[in-house]
């Protein structure tokens, strides 16, 4: 494989994926490491973005509204096809490679929450609606770190379907199903409650919003350059453990749900601002006092979503901002998902209150990702760039901020 005519043939494209940087190195190392592990060509590379959340803090779930951006770091596959059942995958910091023979496509619960489950659970989906599926070799690179708030399982999720699509069914299956299908072995195999955000965003690209209240949901792409305005979009990585934290992000779709349930409806999409409050007498003691604010922040992230795409629409950044920080505020009063009750360290309020002193009248801050522990999100004007990195560097460490680019493309298939 000639990496370098492969990217000579790519150039705009590759240009645009990587917000103007040549990637021809990094392919060039994952094409050598294929075949070392390998002992042949890889025939083929998937490519798969993080995301970043811009205003919508666990609304999907409930099918409420989101607006999400593709972001230019990403998860990249080298590949080759099998002549068998078997997926072997080498990714990148581990020893071993993920080998899963795909003759048995059955949940396994000693699987919950690892590589193995992932790939179980995209090939089981797309067998079910009739896709072809096979085996196959993958050496994989990522940029999108891991606690990031960016969302490397998605990107890991989307990167699978997208890897049997071009393998198996002629790059056939378009951005939105390829983000129901990450869900569902997100849900059921891997076996974490997640909504469809991060796979939509990583699936189709670009700054989007997504409605999840129809039964598809409705996504709808953005056009507006932060960097053209004088701003950078920025995540910091305050710090703190993912791993053990399912059930704190289980526990706020469940909490949601209970108050729609009480409502007499299915998810929180159904019910307005004006209902949960003269709900909130009957709702006393029938379901937690924290599932109620929480339902709150819900009715009102919702609104809040609409509020800022009409912002970016008629090109009112103060508005903007105004909407970013309020939903941070309110995720932080009202969603309760910045820390751990249980623990001491704060990391994630110590970044945005740093970042308020800094940013306030400014520009914006606010939570990212599912919180408790990760990332927070922040537009920086160009002139106060370096002392933003600087000071919230020499807290959370030399490499803690990470200034991105949104990608214009999603899931890409490059050969």
């Amino acid at each position: 494989m000639d990496v370098r005519e492969i990217m000579r043939r790519n150039a705009g494209r590759m240009r645009a994926l990587y917000a103007g940087q040549d990637p021809t190195a990094r392919y060039e190392r994952l094409a050598g490491a294929f075949r070392a592990q390998f002992d042949r060509e890889p025939e083929l590379f998937v490519s798969a973005p993080g995301r970043t959340e811009v205003v919508g803090n666990h609304t999907d779930h409930n099918r409420g509204r989101v607006l999400a951006a593709s972001v230019d770091l990403d998860t990249v596959a080298a590949l080759a096809p099998r002549n068998d059942s078997i997926v072997k995958m080498y990714s990148e910091g581990y020893e071993k490679p993920f080998v899963v023979d795909l003759a048995d496509l059955a949940v396994h619960e000693d699987e919950k929450e690892t590589t193995f489950a992932l790939i179980r659970g995209v090939a089981a989906r797309l067998k079910e609606l009739g896709y072809r599926i096979g085996g196959f070799d993958a050496s994989v690179t990522s940029t999108v770190f891991k606690g990031s708030g960016l969302s490397s399982s998605a990107a890991l999720e989307v990167m699978l379907v997208a890897s049997f699509d071009a393998l198996y069914n002629g790059w056939t299956i378009d951005p939105k199903r390829n983000a129901v299908i990450s869900q569902y072995a997100e849900n059921v195999y891997f076996g974490k409650p997640s909504g469809l955000l991060d796979q939509s965003a990583s699936a189709v690209g670009g700054l989007v919003t997504i409605d999840f209240g129809p039964d598809a949901p409705v996504v709808e792409a953005l056009s507006y350059d932060f960097g053209a305005k004088g701003y950078a979009v920025c995540v910091v990585s305050a710090g703190g453990e993912h791993g053990n934290l399912t059930s704190e992000y289980a526990a706020i779709p469940a909490e949601m749900k209970s108050v729609a349930q009480a409502m007499g409806v299915d998810v929180l999409a159904q019910v307005s601002a004006r209902q949960l409050m003269d709900a909130v007498p009957s709702l006393k003691n029938r379901v937690s006092d924290r599932a109620i604010l929480r339902a709150f922040h819900f009715v009102d992230e919702t609104e809040r979503v609409t509020d800022a795409v009409d912002a970016i629409r008629r090109d009112d950044l103060p508005a903007f901002f105004r909407a970013v920080v309020d939903s941070g505020r309110s995720s932080w009063m009202l969603l309760q998902n910045l820390y751990v009750a249980s623990g001491t360290n704060q990391e994630m309020p110590l970044a945005l209150e740093l970042s308020r002193r800094m940013l306030e009248g400014r520009g914006a801050w606010r939570i990212h990702g599912g919180g408790f522990a990760g990332t927070i999100l922040a537009f920086v004007p160009f002139d106060l760039l370096d002392e933003y990195k600087a000071r919230m560097n020499a807290v959370f460490g030399e490499r803690a901020t990470t200034v991105l680019a949104i990608r214009p493309e999603g899931v890409a298939c490059i050969r």
